[in-house]
């Protein structure tokens, strides 16, 4: 679907996704499915908000995962 959103668990990236990772991933996805790069004046607020609950998903999502056979796990206890 969004070719630059990049997989953000180990073990393609070694380390904890950063914030600034996901919100961006999050900023990506709200931009393909709306199909605006950047929204008028008057979808901005809705944008905004869709941006931050896909963020706030993605977050949930990355600290419930657990990775099998990789050592470790991806939980990051947040």
């Amino acid at each position: 679907m969004c070719r630059s959103i990049k997989t953000l668990r180990p073990p393609a990236l070694p380390e904890e996704a950063t914030e600034e990772e996901i919100r961006a991933a999050a900023l990506q996805y709200v931009r393909k499915v709306s199909g605006f790069r950047a929204p008028a004046a008057h979808n901005q607020e809705v944008f905004d908000t869709a941006v931050e609950a896909v963020t706030d998903a993605t977050r949930a999502l990355l600290a419930g995962l657990e990775v099998r056979g990789s050592g470790s796990s991806a939980r990051t206890g947040a």
